[in-house]
């Protein structure tokens, strides 16, 4: 194993592990190909990674982000249906046959990786689920910043938010501890597939029933993915919401992707987040407050 590949792990964890790192990897790789090689180095740099920002399953910032994981991709799902839902309801609503022009075919498909990726990782294939949204997000805010580059518009700073807020609430289901991953909501592949044709069902039927209304907007393009990620997220994962922080963090990519959607503005996005830290707050109050009456 290169020594450049310890060294990324802090002074005190090397020095604590860095042999058992070493003959672990070496036993991975022992006869292995270059594929595989690579996918086990790329596991150490993230793996040594965590650690350097305090993300392992035994710091708090780990379990921080473990609990608030599957709200993120919950509310990655949800607006990238709110996405899809937009753009072919907006279409059948036009009548314009010229509407949907080459780049929003690429938004489409971007918005279909992101929603799948999403829905695998609340389903039970949480890394690799997790990896695809986050590709999603990612290649869909590169193409709003190149492909109007290309033709010598440059995007105003003004909308960095609204590119920024999917990107990041993607990437953070991947600072989840491996081993405090959600666990499998729906096992087995079969099962999966199933889920995946009844989320791509699910849209079609919101497209079918929106209609030309703020209200219709709110409620189906966005209300009702939200509600159904939530309720895919499940009871498991809202019982380990027990501190104000954790539950800030769950709620944050929920009025971070209504901020993109335009359900929140600027004026009601400090309101909200203040919403969100009392209701955390209180949710504290409470636990501590029946846990005493409990004793």
């Amino acid at each position: 194993m290169s020594t450049s590949l310890l060294r990324l792990y802090p002074t005190g964890y090397r020095r604590a592990f860095g042999d058992d790192i070493a003959e672990a990897y070496r036993e991975a790789t022992e006869d292995a190909g270059r594929i595989a090689r690579f996918r086990e180095a790329g596991d150490i740099v993230a793996h040594a990674l965590r650690m350097r920002l305090r993300l392992g399953s035994a710091q708090r910032p780990g379990r921080l982000f473990a609990a608030a994981a599957p709200f993120a991709s919950a509310a990655n799902a949800a607006y990238a249906a709110f996405g899809l839902v937009s753009m072919l309801a907006d279409w059948r609503l036009s009548g314009d046959p010229d509407f949907l022009v080459p780049f929003s075919f690429v938004m489409i498909g971007c918005d279909l990786v992101t929603l799948a990726g999403a829905v695998l990782a609340l389903s039970g294939s949480f890394a690799a689920g997790a990896r695809w949204a986050f590709a999603g997000a990612l290649t869909q805010a590169l193409s709003l910043v190149l492909v109007p580059l290309s033709a010598g518009v440059l995007l105003p700073a003004a909308a960095a938010p609204y590119l920024l807020a999917p990107v990041l609430v993607a990437a953070l289901p991947l600072a989840c501890p491996p081993d405090l991953r959600p666990p499998a909501r729906t096992p087995g592949a079969a099962a999966r597939v199933a889920l995946l044709l009844w989320t791509g069902l699910a849209v079609a039927a919101l497209t079918l029933a929106d209609a030309e209304s703020h209200l219709a907007v709110v409620l189906w393009r966005l209300g009702v993915p939200m509600a159904a990620a939530l309720l895919l997220v499940g009871r498991p994962a809202l019982s380990r919401l027990r501190t104000p922080g954790r539950f800030a963090l769950a709620g944050a990519p929920f009025v971070a992707m209504g901020y993109s959607a335009g359900v929140v503005d600027r004026d009601t996005a400090v309101p909200a987040l203040a919403v969100l830290a009392a209701a955390g707050v209180a949710l504290r109050l409470w636990r501590l407050r029946s846990r005493s009456s409990t004793g």
